[in-house]
């Protein structure tokens, strides 16, 4: 969240003309010189001369030559120069950086006292009165001075000193009080949300927890909240904050005091739907002894989250026999479920398949018929069933109604069963009858293959059928690919393409692990994103505290995929061995917390077999 992004240049203007000589006080200004360089914002030749200076005053008075010279020179570009001087490495050298840029993170610069308007020459009062001219008027100060040493220099030395004496109190011209005002105009209500600095995020506190809330994700019904660099839903900030028995975040979550609730009500605010807890009975796709199991499933409801157990990242799930009424429509859906139980329909979204040592995953959404709509996913290509049977057995002339198998049985069970529904030779949807852009969108997942979100808007790679959000692919993709329509390929396809030509030697582990990460970046972010897709339901992905009240308090360091990929991202870490430790922490603290609870045990399980197998192919590490 950077403040840069909701304020104008003329506010970033007056802020650096506030703060001039603060930034030539800096010590040791040669690394903050550099960046100043670095961003064409300092002349070439004042730099070289600048740099060689021994005597830290002149250095000061040289840096704030250049700063005032910026000011009058450089204004249109003064937003360039607090981007770059708020830089990460160059805050953490010169702290008084990351003071002021907190400042303009919390608005508080705009409460300091009113300036004076600057003046560039001195006013004389004589001149105004007798509506001279500038020049005229110097000329008639300098005339009077020479009489007035004239005439001095005629009178006795008493008189003298009782003219050049000090004027009494009552002579004295009294000082200016500096206005100490408020930043709100005339009229304007005391109310921040507004003001135009809050027009793009407003301060929220829920109990003891402070956060920003994002106007325009919060209309979205996105993650809207920001705390410590994470982001939340509102019902993820209440529960966070321990707030959950409002069960209604409109009324926990407060601006100043006011409830959200009441900022939505009034017009000031948005909010979109967020998902809250729901339960329905799901019946399998080939039922055996009229079994059915039943499944949580998250739907969409108008902002208020109602308390669920806990789910998500390590928690404990446990199957229910019956599901919960929502509404009388349900309920009657539900009641002809039963009575008809061979009508049932699989609810699931996708299917895995396979075509003799071929294997994919079938998508439910996208199937059309055996020609139309590529639905069965592979490693490697988006297909349809004929293209994915062609590809296993290389037959033409088979039927992929059979071949294709779904659980060890065929295909044509689900369409018998109406689980997947064969369109019309007569269909016009984009499906059956595509746009060449509807075909070119097939070759790609609809879904982030990190986050698994569908939310817009999604970078695919040109290689492979895997798509990406910008923040959720490792490096970070840059703003110019998004919009751009030239070929792009993932660190999944960089990382194959190159992989015969690394560690054609067997390293030991200990050799692997000692090495520096700079040189074998490519390598653990391939790691990282093979985990995080291997995690279907997103359980390591974020902090576990979320949904855990008291995890913190029984495991003393928690570690999740999310805050590692941050790390790697800023270079936290300096060998391989310091990036593989905290992959193994999840597992390890994963294993501690559900020591009596199977289910999540295997998925660490599951999950860490995977992470050590990728990581002898990745590093060559013999056994």
């Amino acid at each position: 969240m950077d403040p840069l992004d909701f304020l104008e240049p003329k506010e970033l203007l007056v802020f650096f003309r506030r703060h001039k000589t603060e930034l030539s006080c800096l010590e040791n200004p040669n690394t903050f010189l550099n960046q100043l360089r670095d961003h064409n914002l300092i002349p070439e030749d004042r730099y070289k001369k600048m740099i060689r200076m021994k005597s830290k005053n002149n250095m000061k008075q040289a840096l704030y030559d250049v700063l005032d010279w910026l000011e009058r020179e450089k204004a249109q570009h003064i937003t360039v120069f607090w981007m770059c001087v708020f830089k990460e490495p160059i805050m953490s050298i010169y702290p008084n950086l990351r003071i002021l840029r907190n400042s303009l993170l919390d608005g508080s610069f705009q409460f300091g006292p009113q300036l004076p308007e600057k003046v560039e020459k001195r006013d004389t009062e004589k001149g105004k009165r007798n509506g001279l001219s500038e020049d005229e008027e110097d000329g008639e100060t300098e005339a009077n001075a020479v009489k007035t040493k004239q005439r001095r220099s005629s009178l006795p030395e008493e008189e003298q000193a009782s003219t050049s004496a000090p004027s009494t109190p009552s002579q004295r011209t009294k000082r200016r009080k500096i206005i100490f005002s408020s930043p709100l105009k005339k009229g304007e209500k005391n109310d921040i949300w507004n003001w135009p600095m809050w027009r793009l995020q407003l301060p929220v506190t829920c109990g003891n927890v402070k956060g920003m809330l994002n106007r325009n994700k919060l209309a979205k019904g996105e993650k809207c909240i920001e705390h410590n660099k994470q982001r939340f839903t509102p019902g993820e900030f209440q529960r966070f904050a321990g707030k959950e028995s409002y069960r209604n975040w409109k009324l926990s979550i407060r601006c100043r005091d006011t409830p959200l609730g009441k900022l939505i009500q009034e017009g000031h605010l948005k909010s979109g739907k967020f998902q809250r807890g729901r339960q329905k009975a799901k019946k399998l796709l080939f039922q055996s002894d009229n079994s059915a199991t039943a499944v949580s499933e998250e739907e969409n409801e108008d902002g208020d989250e109602e308390c669920s157990s806990d789910q998500g990242n390590q928690t404990a799930s446990a199957s229910k026999e019956s599901s919960t009424e929502i509404t009388d429509e349900e309920g009657e859906k539900d009641k002809q479920t039963e009575q008809q139980p061979e009508d049932s329909h699989d609810s699931r979204k996708t299917f895995s398949v396979t075509c003799g040592t071929l294997t994919g995953t079938l998508h439910k959404l996208r199937f059309a018929s055996g020609t139309c709509g590529k639905c069965i996913r592979t490693e490697v290509s988006w297909m349809t069933p004929m293209e994915f049977m062609e590809a296993a057995s290389c037959q033409k002339d088979s039927s992929w109604r059979i071949d294709i198998k779904c659980e060890g049985r065929p295909l044509s069970d689900l369409t018998e069963a109406k689980i997947l529904k064969i369109h019309s030779l007569l269909c016009n949807c984009p499906k059956c009858a595509p746009e060449p852009q509807d075909l070119e969108n097939q070759k790609n997942d609809d879904e982030c293959f990190v986050c698994k979100g569908e939310q817009e808007p999604l970078v695919v790679c040109d290689h492979c059928p895997r798509s990406f959000h910008q923040n959720c692919h490792l490096p970070c993709i840059e703003e110019a690919i998004v919009g751009d329509d030239s070929p792009w390929i993932c660190t999944f396809c960089i990382y194959r393409r190159n992989r015969p030509y690394y560690y054609l030697d067997e390293l030991k582990r200990e050799d692997a692990m000692a090495r520096r990460i700079s040189q074998h970046m490519l390598e653990c972010q391939y790691l990282l994103l093979h985990l995080c897709g291997a995690d279907d339901e997103q359980i390591f992905a974020k902090s576990p505290s979320l949904h855990i009240p008291n995890y913190s308090t029984l495991i003393e360091t928690p570690m999740w995929l999310g805050i590692i990929a941050d790390n790697l991202q800023r270079q936290h870490y300096q060998t391989v061995g310091e990036f593989v430790s905290d992959i193994l922490l999840i597992f390890s603290n994963c294993a501690t917390y559900n020591r009596d609870n199977a289910e999540f045990l295997d998925k660490g399980s599951r999950l860490k077999k995977i992470f050590d197998i990728e990581l002898k192919n990745a590093f060559n590490i013999c056994e």
